[in-house]
């Protein structure tokens, strides 16, 4: 008969090293082992249930934490303005991602979701934070440095909210600007694109020396990006949103291609397909490209994802052979896919796909491993649940100097006096009396525009900030007038004198399909309100927009003209300028044309013939143009003679 103690002792020590062989065998566990052997491990260890859920990402308004333990969910996102409540507090976002994390950390494997965010002007969907310039003024600014504090910034504001992913930067090369994502582009040059592409560096930290290209690399409490919309989305014809992109290969490769070569060299960890075609094909079923050239050309490592309902979207109409679209977009190299309501049908259909080899587990498995490579090199399996401890960045101060500075540095001044002896801005601070007129000047929505807390934007105070009206009357003398008349007409300015006007007129907020447009005409009663203001008293008049619009008409009428795209909540910035506390310094990354007529219209075509052209950007007390005849810094090429005697027509035209 053995003895209770050396039984229980030896029962113990059983469980030990049974305990011991399970911690040596569960090296994903091990935050020491190299990233491959946890990855190797944990694949070994999933089912083909697990894998699908991995690669499976849906809306939070469909996720639980018992979905996402009972499908093994993978991925969450906040679609546009898809928020946890009016308003929500980071608290109420962080108790949202922890809520579904931990639904994720109850599965077999405990394998963590990633949460991701439309996070492309800052964290804009989300109530209180800093909204900064969309991208089209931050090609204005031709600083790259500035661009990539402002993804630092950012990825502290959304790691306030508990979420590690943000599907930014948008790197397309806009060729149109009728296309209504044209604001989401820094530049119809692809090299001032590749530049702002530093901002991956303020998102995700800066890459270490001698990282292996391709791989992904997120520092510690930084955030994983998402390069978009691959490729060719800024070239479609006639700049319709989702069209067909005609190119030959060498201007594909050329154009379009290039920023993702510098995004993949600066360790993005994501790259998202574009709804778009390339010469009829199909991006999110297009293997050539997803596959044989970003996966396999340029080594890229980290995770493809799909466009909301994008695999859908391969077939004519949307959604009219469901199993086809996951075979062909799982099969083109999407590795995960962005469902985002029905993803029983999409695990089922990938499930039943792969059970019949059409689609390999070969595929499957190298999806996954991407997947769990952006994960654990996040960091995500070690430190899975979020806390408030970035709670104070939302909106944080210094944040909002930042975007102010931003602001600054994005507008283009295009007109200044029909003389250069006669230049009109600065503003004088004190004056008898001032009006400020125009839709956009006393609206924080319309300044922001699309992509601000709501999809497709909004009107009104959307959010916290500063209009340019309130900026305006912060700036100027305390004795100064300040009066607002959103639309005066005839009588109304006869009864008063002002000193001078500013006028803020331009487009109302738009997000992709919505805002394709072939006029590109100010938003009435806008061109009234130049005529009227304009006429009466002289005038600076400023453009909210996010892109060029047609202005020649009504250029003669006034003496100065301002382009300050989507400036965000920062109003502060237009009047510092306005009034002389900064000098002008933006040039335009975008050709100003004289009619759609005219479009599409790129420096370097040759038909050429711009209202203002690329490059081109006034500075105060200066007798000659600040006309910038590189296309980008570094680049040498000067402008040609031609297209400077376009530059001295259009300023002739001006001071007629």
């Amino acid at each position: 008969m053995v003895c209770p103690k050396v039984s229980w002792g030896c029962l113990l020590l059983l469980l030990c090293f049974s305990w011991m062989g399970d911690a040596e065998h569960m090296k994903y566990k091990d935050p020491k082992q190299p990233v491959n052997t946890r990855i190797k491990d944990l694949i070994g260890r999933m089912t083909l249930a697990e894998k699908i859920g991995q690669m499976t990402q849906i809306e939070r308004s469909v996720a639980s934490a018992d979905i996402m333990k009972n499908y093994f969910i993978g991925s969450i996102l906040s679609g546009g303005g898809s928020v946890p409540a009016p308003q929500a507090t980071p608290a109420m976002w962080v108790n949202m991602v922890n809520e579904f994390q931990k639904g994720a950390l109850a599965t077999r494997l405990g394998i963590p979701m990633i949460y991701g965010i439309d996070a492309v002007h800052g964290n804009n969907n989300v109530y209180n934070a800093t909204i900064f310039p969309h991208n089209v003024g931050l090609g204005a600014t031709r600083d790259p440095d500035l661009v990539k504090r402002i993804g630092e910034a950012t990825a502290l504001e959304v790691r306030a909210t508990g979420i590690p992913y943000t599907f930014a930067p948008c790197i397309a090369v806009c060729r149109d600007p009728r296309w209504g994502r044209c604001y989401e582009s820094y530049s119809e040059d692809h090299k001032i694109v590749q530049q702002m592409t530093d901002i991956i560096l303020g998102l995700q930290g800066e890459i270490p020396v001698n990282h292996t290209k391709g791989v992904p690399y997120v520092a510690k409490n930084k955030v994983a990006a998402c390069a978009k919309h691959f490729v060719g989305d800024g070239g479609t014809h006639n700049g319709i949103n989702e069209n067909n992109t005609i190119i030959d290969e060498h201007g594909l490769l050329g154009i379009h291609m290039p920023p993702y070569y510098d995004s993949i060299i600066k360790g993005v960890a994501t790259v998202m397909v574009s709804y778009s075609s390339v010469n009829g094909a199909k991006m999110h079923a297009n293997h050539d490209l997803v596959t044989g050239y970003l996966k396999s050309k340029l080594r890229f490592r980290g995770f493809v994802i799909s466009d909301w309902l994008g695999i859908d979207r391969i077939t004519s109409p949307a959604g009219a052979n469901y199993t086809y679209s996951v075979q062909a977009g799982i099969n083109a190299g999407i590795d995960m896919v962005m469902v985002p309501f029905n993803y029983t049908e999409f695990i089922e259909d990938a499930t039943s796909l792969v059970n019949k080899s059409i689609i390999s587990m070969s595929r499957i498995d190298d999806a996954v491993s991407r997947i769990l490579r952006v994960k654990f090199t996040m960091g995500l399996f070690d430190n899975p649940l979020a806390d408030l401890s970035f709670a104070d960045q939302l909106g944080k101060k210094e944040h909002r100097e930042l975007a102010r500075e931003a602001v600054r540095k994005s507008l283009v001044l295009l007109k200044n006096g029909n003389t250069p002896n006669q230049q009109f801005l600065p503003l004088p601070k004190k004056a008898s009396k001032i009006l400020v007129a125009g839709s956009h000047a006393s609206n924080l929505g319309y300044q922001c525009g699309g992509w601000s807390i709501q999809w497709m934007g909004g009107s009104g105070d959307i959010t916290a900030g500063t209009t340019i009206l309130d900026a305006i009357k912060s700036t100027v003398g305390d004795a100064t007038p300040v009066v607002y008349s959103e639309n005066p007409d005839d009588s109304f300015m006869k009864k008063n004198d002002f000193s001078f006007a500013i006028v803020v007129v331009g487009e109302t907020p738009y997000a992709e399909t919505v805002g394709d447009n072939t006029d590109l005409t100010i938003l009435d009663p806008g061109p009234d309100t130049i005529r009227t203001v304009c006429s009466a008293v002289k005038c600076v008049v400023v453009i909210v927009s996010g892109r060029p619009v047609v202005i020649e008409p009504y250029l003669p009428l006034m003496e100065a003209l301002v382009a300050a795209w989507l400036p965000g909540t920062e109003g502060q910035g237009v009047a510092d300028v306005l009034f002389g506390d900064y000098s002008f310094t933006g040039k335009l990354s975008r050709t100003w044309f004289k009619s759609v007529d005219q479009l599409p219209m790129n420096f370097g075509d040759p038909h050429y013939d711009p209202l203002f052209p690329f490059g081109f950007g006034l500075a105060i007390n200066s007798s000659q143009p600040g006309f910038s005849g590189t296309r980008s810094r570094g680049d040498k090429k000067e402008i040609t003679v031609w297209a400077a005697l376009s530059l001295l027509l259009s300023l002739m035209l001006a001071w007629a």
